[in-house]
C-alpha cells in the first residue's frame, strides 16, 4: 500500500509539533495503571491519532464507483430465470447507483440468437418443470411493479430447490471447464437479454455488455455479425447498454489456441466503435477494454501496445484483479499484509502506462474478487473476504481508480455478494454500508502512532488500514460537510484510535461490523453495532443504526474487524459543495 495513504503526512513543522505535543499528552491520558506492579504491554500503550484534510479531496470518483458484475455463466447454470425475483432486485437495487458488468471468462463464447425462446426445442429431462419457465414468467406469481414497469416474481420453493439441484450440477462442469481453458459456447436468446436488461434497469443499474471477441473470420479479424445483430435487437428495445469487447485478451492463447496482438486488438476497438456508430441509438454510446488480466508482464506489454496503437477510442481503460487461486485453504492468507499490498502495486503498473498515452483517461478495475476460479467455499463467502474487499475499495480510490466492479454479485462459486438462497453474505452487507456512507471524493489521512520500537508507521501500514472520505450526499441522514472515515483491523488486538486536529472533540456514528455466531472469521452472517443484519422480508432492509460515541471519545477497534465512523457536522470545505 502506497505509504503516502496511510502514514503520517506533515503539512508543516507547526502541525508536526503540535500532533508530537497531543501524543505525548494523549499516552500519559490513556495509559492505564497495571495491576500487580507488572510493567504494562505494548499493545495497551499503541494508541493512533488521526487527522483528515478537510480543504480539498485528492481525488473525485465516478458516482458509480462501488459496482458490480455478472458472469455469463448465469446462462448456462439456470440462474438468469430468477433475475426477476422481488428479493435479488431489492438486493440489486440497494447497491445502486452502480454499473452492471455482464462479463467474465464466458464472454468470449457468447453467441446471440434472435430467437424467441430456446427452451421450446429442449427435449425432456429431470427439469422439465423449469423449461418452459424461460417462455412464461406468469407461472412464479408475476406482478409488475408500478413505478417502473418491472417484471417481479416471488418464485415457488418447488422451482428455487430445483433450479439449486440443476446449479449446483452445473457447477461442477463450469469449474472443470475454468480449470481446463476448455470452454463450451453460451447461447443467449433474445428472452434471456430481455431478462437481464429487465434485472439491470428495475434495480437501478446500467447494463455493460461484454461482447464475444473471439469470433473471428479467417483472417483473424472480428467478426461483427452476432454483435450487430445483438446491437439492431437492443436498439429496437432501446435498451440503454454500453459496450465492451472480449475478456482477458492476453489470455486467449492458452484459452482458444488463438492469440491477437495489441495492434488487431486495437483495430477491433476502432471496428466496434464504427460498429455503435451505424447503429444511431448507440452512436453516443461508451466502450470500455481492453480488459486486460492481472498486470504481469504479457498483460502489461499488451496493454501498452493497445494504448499506443489507438486504444484512446475507449471511454475508460479497464483490467481485472484477483489476489489469490482457489488452492487457498487457510483463513489467515486472506489477511496476509503483503496479499493485500499488491493491488497497489498493480494499480501503479496500470496507471504509468495509461498516462503516457492518455493521462486524460479514466481507469476502471473492471473485474476484481477475493479469489479466481469462482472463489474458495468456506473463505470467499465469509466475513474474512470482507478485509480484502475493503482493502480493494481503499486503494483503488486513493489511487483515484473511477469504478471498481465486483465480481459477482450473483452466479456460481463463492465469489459473490448473494447467496443461491437469496441471502446477503458479508461483503454484501459491506458494500451496503460503503453505499450508504462513503461517498466520490477522496480525503487525505493524517497519522501517528505510539509505539514501543522505533519501526515508524509499521503497524499503521501493515495491519490498520485507515482511509477517508467525504460522507455520500445521497445519506440524508447527514448534512453536507460530513466526513466518513473506514478502518480495517487486522491485528489480534484491539487498536485505539484518538480523533486529532480538524476531527477533534467532534461527534461521531459507529458503524462496526464483526462476525456473527460461533463461527468467527468463517461466519456468513454479520453484526452491526453487535445486532446481527439479516433481510426483514423480500423487500425491506434492516434499519442500519448507529452507535453514537460522544465527542472527544476514543475509537476502540475490536481485534480482526471494520468500522465505518462518520465524523458529523464537523461541516468540511471539501465536502460542502
Amino acid at each position: 500500500m502506497p505509504r503516502q495513504f496511510l502514514c503520517p503526512v506533515f503539512g508543516s513543522s507547526l502541525w508536526l509539533a503540535l500532533i508530537l505535543q497531543s501524543l505525548i499528552s494523549s499516552a500519559a491520558t490513556y495509559r492505564r495503571p497495571v495491576s500487580g506492579g507488572k510493567r504494562q504491554s505494548f499493545l495497551e500503550r499503541t494508541l493512533i491519532l488521526l487527522d483528515v484534510n478537510t480543504r480539498s479531496p485528492v481525488k473525485v470518483l465516478n458516482d458509480n464507483f462501488l459496482s458490480l458484475q455478472l458472469d455469463p455463466s448465469i446462462v448456462k447454470d439456470g440462474w438468469l430465470d430468477f433475475l426477476s425475483s422481488k428479493r435479488l432486485v431489492t438486493l440489486a437495487r440497494g447497491l445502486s447507483p452502480a454499473y452492471l458488468r455482464f462479463g467474465g471468462k464466458r464472454t468470449d463464447f457468447l453467441q446471440f440468437h434472435n430467437l424467441k425462446n430456446l427452451a421450446k426445442f429442449r427435449g425432456p429431462g429431470p427439469d422439465y418443470y423449469l423449461k418452459n419457465y424461460e417462455d412464461d414468467i406468469v407461472r412464479s406469481d408475476f406482478a409488475l411493479d408500478k413505478q417502473k414497469g418491472c417484471k417481479l416474481a416471488s418464485h415457488p420453493d418447488m422451482m428455487l430447490e430445483l433450479q439449486r439441484e440443476k446449479a449446483a450440477q452445473m457447477q461442477q462442469v463450469l469449474l472443470k471447464e475454468q480449470l481446463s481453458n476448455i470452454y463450451s459456447d453460451v447461447t443467449l436468446t433474445a428472452r434471456s437479454l430481455d431478462k437481464l436488461y429487465n434485472f439491470a434497469d428495475c434495480a437501478g443499474l446500467h447494463l455493460i455488455f461484454g461482447l464475444n471477441a473471439l469470433h473471428r473470420n479467417p483472417d483473424n479479424s472480428w467478426n461483427t455479425s452476432s454483435a450487430l445483430s445483438l446491437l439492431k435487437y437492443s436498439a429496437g428495445k432501446k435498451y440503454n447498454i454500453s459496450w465492451e469487447l472480449g475478456n482477458e485478451p492476453n489470455s486467449y492463447r492458452t484459452m482458444a489456441s488463438r492469440s491477437v496482438n495489441s495492434s488487431r486488438l486495437a483495430q477491433d476497438y476502432s471496428l466496434l466503435k464504427t460498429l455503435l456508430q451505424s447503429v444511431r441509438f448507440y452512436s453516443r454510446a461508451n466502450l470500455y477494454g481492453p480488459n486486460i488480466g492481472r498486470p504481469r508482464k504479457n498483460a502489461i506489454l499488451l496493454l501498452d501496445g493497445f494504448m499506443k496503437n489507438g486504444g484512446s477510442v475507449v471511454d475508460a481503460v479497464t483490467w481485472q484483479h484477483y489476489y489469490i487461486d482457489r488452492r487457498v485453504t487457510k483463513v489467515e492468507d486472506f489477511m496476509k499484509t503483503r496479499l493485500l499490498d499488491t493491488l497497489s502495486e498493480q494499480i501503479t503498473k496500470v496507471l504509468k502506462i495509461v498516462q503516457t498515452h492518455a493521462p486524460e483517461k479514466r481507469v476502471w478495475l473492471g473485474g476484481v474478487g477475493p479469489a479466481w476460479a469462482g472463489g474458495t467455499n468456506n473463505l470467499s463467502d465469509t466475513f474474512a473476504a470482507g478485509f480484502l474487499w475493503l482493502n480493494t475499495l481503499g486503494i483503488a480510490a486513493a489511487h483515484g481508480i473511477d469504478v471498481v466492479l465486483r465480481h459477482s454479485f450473483f452466479d456460481y462459486g463463492y465469489n459473490h455478494l448473494v447467496d443461491q438462497h437469496f441471502n446477503p453474505l458479508p461483503d454484501y452487507w459491506l458494500s451496503l454500508l460503503f453505499k450508504r456512507l462513503v461517498g466520490p471524493r477522496v480525503l487525505a489521512v493524517h497519522v501517528a502512532g505510539l509505539q514501543r520500537k522505533p519501526h515508524p508507521g509499521r503497524v499503521i501500514r501493515d495491519k490498520l488500514r485507515i482511509y477517508a472520505h467525504c460522507t455520500s450526499f445521497h445519506n440524508h441522514d447527514y448534512v453536507r460537510g460530513s466526513i466518513t472515515i473506514y478502518i480495517i483491523n487486522l491485528h489480534r488486538s484491539r487498536k485505539k484510535i484518538k480523533l486529532a486536529g480538524t476531527l477533534r472533540n467532534k461527534t461521531v456514528h459507529q458503524y462496526l461490523l464483526q462476525p456473527f455466531g460461533t463461527d468467527g472469521l468463517h461466519s456468513t452472517s454479520v453484526q452491526l453495532n453487535g445486532e446481527p443484519l439479516r433481510m426483514v422480508d423480500n423487500e425491506t432492509f434492516p434499519e442500519l443504526k448507529p452507535r453514537t460515541l460522544r465527542a472527544g471519545r476514543t475509537i476502540a477497534m475490536p481485534p480482526v474487524s471494520i468500522g465505518f465512523y462518520v465524523i458529523k457536522n464537523i461541516n468540511a470545505y471539501a465536502c460542502r459543495r
